[in-house]
Order: structure tokens, then sequence, then C-alpha cells
């Protein structure tokens, strides 16, 4: 699979091209910015599981959540002051 083409699937699902979040931090061919892109999305896209579930509707996968977060605060801290609070857990990050 082509860089290009790995970077598409794994911001479209990040689940299915990777089998954990340590598996992003290790890959050698993608910049910091697309790993914090690509974990941003895996933990927007496990929060929405978590309140799916909460809300009585079936989920997908569960993820990790904790060890999402590790991963991107490995590459960048979250800006929790001026993080949206919400279900999702949608944050910025300081660079």
């Amino acid at each position: 699979m082509n860089p290009s083409d790995l970077l598409q699937q794994a911001l479209a699902d990040p689940a299915s091209t990777f089998n954990s979040p340590g598996d992003v931090l290790d890959h050698p061919r993608l910049s910091v910015h697309q790993k914090v892109e690509i974990l941003s999305r895996w933990a927007y896209d496990a929060a929405e599981i978590s309140v799916a579930e909460e809300e009585g509707m079936r989920g997908g996968e569960i993820t990790d959540m904790s060890a999402i977060i590790q991963a991107l605060d490995q590459l960048a801290s979250p800006d929790l002051q001026h993080s949206a609070p919400t279900k999702q857990a949608g944050f910025t990050t300081r660079r």
C-alpha cells in the first residue's frame, strides 16, 4: 500500500488500519502531524462508540481510550484549557 493510500485509509478508519495506537506511533512513514491527526480521529471514533452505547445503541469495537490518549501525549500535549466539554471529548493540542 502506498503512503498516500495508507494515510487516507487511516484517516477514514484508524482502527481498521492499525492494531493499536502504538502502531501509529511506530509507523516510519507518517509525520508527527499525520500521527496526531490519525490518533485524534481514533479518539473521536472511540468516544462516539461510547456515547452510542451509553444511549442504548449498539456500538462498534471497543477501543482503549487511555492507550490513544497516551500515544497522543507522546506526540503533542493536549490543550485542556481550550478543549470542548463534550461527550466526544474533543480537544486541541499544543505543539
